[in-house]
């Protein structure tokens, strides 16, 4: 019998909540806007249908640049004592069992020959830290900054109203089985891969078609004594000597004893199994091939493969972001991180236009910027997904349907001193090397370029282009630089007489502008001061140099800042470049033309004048 009693018939008007700012879900997007809307002081409402926080480790690899936003309010401290990292994320293996023999591996998330790529690029690191850990410590952060998380509560529909401006969000608390209202002036859809706000908006979606339907099966099982050599969080078993349907990635959640088994269809095509709990548990005790250990299922759920993204992700004072606006497997490893980046590009200008510093027109920018970035990264996992499958070719899991023998015969061939045996080991290490996308994309990570009116490159003598590696491979590899529309660098910066570094990263951002300038720019320093006066914005100015507020510990920033010593570097609330000047020389009116550029007034003078 339900616990909860019947309650009294509702009267026919409704109770009504009023708030700016209702955020409907509570996951990685929803949860990381309402700390990002907190620390600027803002109040509103999160809800979110589920009863609690993630009960599972979904989403688990959370890259640097999204650890920047979380390091921007004061979370990195907290995330890196509960996150994985080092040598139990730093592999990334093809074996034919946990057991069982290896075929390959690649080093992963800035371990190996490319770890100075990382370590020079970001003062975080990568760390393996599962949802149902993240979304506790972000939901703390926004109910103690002035937000309330609702749990159980699930919205049924909303409508605009015209006369007050108001969105209108009819909400059903599960708890109690009531029905209110919550009026609200912003609406924020972060309500996963089946959002009502996506579906009552009917944004354009581009879908492709699906690719199958995969399982996630969470044990409970001690690997220790095999990882000694196998140091790694994600390890994919072929097992030939087996016709399953099903190719099996193991994850690992905790070192080394709990871990989800992950499992896709060997094809779109392919009928996925009914396995019971006993059978699952048969299974994964198979692809570990080690009698002497025990395995106790935790969970077992399922999910499609989507490839699917919204065309348009906002619509009037109606914004969404996270899987309800890019679903798609979790190869890449950028889901959260994307989610959370969205939130970090929206929250700031919310605040500003709330404030009345920013025209409202600056919120387009966010469709303009953060667009792009989702709809490529939903074609990119599907496209790192079908890449797996060519390596299942070259080891001889595929085609799916094989017989043992067939399966088994590549093994032989790959040993043999034949031409053949020469060609699949050519062809097994091509595709193997080309899996570094997976878990070496520093480009696609940290290389976003955002062209919108929100930048002001108005002042660059040429357009943007991509230099160096970057050029040449812009997934793989990330060349910082200051071009407006670009993330600020990482620069590591101490005092004359040195103590603790601090990063760039650590100087800009906590909510404001940041305007860096070097020897000769006093003059920037106070246009900063006068211009964020009357516009009404934080604008931080800062000295890098000799002589200066702080100094380039390794003489970096010289070569990535991109100006002169006395020119000027303006970087946003959410760090990237919002526009920079060469040189000195009437620097307030340079700086106010750039900052009402930048926050929506520049345009608006023009259609007056």
């Amino acid at each position: 019998m339900d616990s909860i009693q019947q309650l009294p018939a509702r009267s026919a008007a409704m109770p009504t909540l009023e708030t700016e700012l209702l955020i409907v879900g509570a996951g990685p997007a929803g949860a990381s806007l309402a700390c990002f809307l907190a620390r600027y002081g803002l109040r509103g409402i999160a809800i979110s249908a589920a009863p609690g926080t993630a009960d599972t480790p979904r989403a688990h690899i959370n890259n640097m640049a999204a650890m920047e936003t979380l390091r921007d309010i004061g979370l990195w401290d907290e995330c890196n004592k509960l996150g994985n990292s080092g040598n139990s994320i730093m592999h990334y293996r093809w074996c034919e069992s946990m057991n069982g023999a290896e075929y390959a591996r690649n080093f992963s998330w800035g371990a190996g020959p490319r770890r100075g790529d990382y370590d020079t690029v970001s003062p975080c690191h990568h760390m393996d830290l599962p949802q149902n850990l993240l979304e506790p410590i972000l939901v703390k952060y926004a109910t103690t900054h002035g937000f309330k998380v609702r749990f159980d509560t699930r919205l049924t529909s909303f409508t605009e109203d015209e006369k007050s401006g108001k969105i209108i969000c009819t909400v059903e608390d599960r708890a109690t089985q009531t029905t209110y209202n919550i009026a609200t002036r912003y609406l924020f859809g972060a309500d996963g891969g089946r959002s009502t706000i996506v579906e009552q908006l009917k944004l354009p979606m581009t879908i492709h078609p699906g690719g199958g339907l995969a399982f996630n099966v969470l044990v409970r099982t001690d690997l220790s004594h095999l990882m000694a050599h196998r140091q790694g969080n994600l390890h994919w078993c072929i097992r030939l000597n087996r016709d399953y349907p099903l190719m099996c990635v193991s994850r690992m959640v905790k070192p080394w004893y709990e871990w989800m088994f992950v499992f896709f269809p060997k094809g779109p095509d392919v009928e996925p199994p009914n396995y019971t709990a006993d059978e699952w548990k048969d299974v994964v005790k198979d692809f570990i091939d080690d009698d002497t250990v025990d395995v106790e299922i935790l969970r077992v759920s399922k999910w499609v493969i989507n490839e699917m993204s919204a065309d348009v992700i906002s619509k009037g004072n109606i914004f969404c972001l996270g899987d309800a606006i890019h679903r798609h497997p979790p190869t890449l490893g950028l889901g959260s991180n994307t989610c959370i980046q969205d939130a970090f590009n929206l929250a700031w200008k919310i605040h500003l236009v709330m404030k009345g510093a920013a025209d409202p027109s600056i919120l387009h920018t966010y469709n303009i910027e953060r667009q792009p970035i989702g709809a490529h990264l939903v074609k990119a996992s599907n496209d790192v997904l079908r890449k797996h499958i060519l390596v299942w070719q070259a080891m001889g899991v595929q085609p799916y349907g094989a017989s043992q023998e067939e399966r088994s015969a590549m093994v032989k061939i790959l040993k043999s001193n034949t031409a053949e045996g020469r060609d699949a080991r050519k062809l097994l290490k091509d595709r193997v090397d080309g899996m570094n996308i997976e878990t070496e994309s520093l480009g696609m990570e940290f290389g976003q370029y955002y062209s919108s009116a929100a930048v002001d490159a108005s002042d660059e003598p040429e357009p943007f282009r991509r230099r160096g590696r970057e050029a040449q491979d812009s997934t793989l590899y990330y060349e910082p630089n200051t071009y407006p529309g670009r993330r600020l660098p990482h620069v590591w910066l101490n005092t004359v007489i040195p103590g603790n570094l601090i990063s760039t990263v650590d100087v800009a951002g906590k909510g404001r502008f940041c305007l860096f300038t070097g020897v000769g720019g006093d003059g920037w320093k106070k246009a900063a001061k006068n211009v964020g006066r009357e516009l009404g914005v934080d604008i931080k100015a800062v000295g890098i140099g000799r002589g200066q507020d702080w100094e380039e510990v390794y003489l970096d920033w010289t070569d990535k800042r991109g100006v002169e010593d006395d020119g000027a570097v303006l970087v946003r609330p959410d760090l990237f470049v919002g526009w920079r000047a060469q040189t000195s020389g009437d620097e307030e009116s340079r700086l106010r033309k750039a900052m009402k550029n930048i926050l929506g007034h520049g345009k608006k003078e023009q259609r007056e004048l």
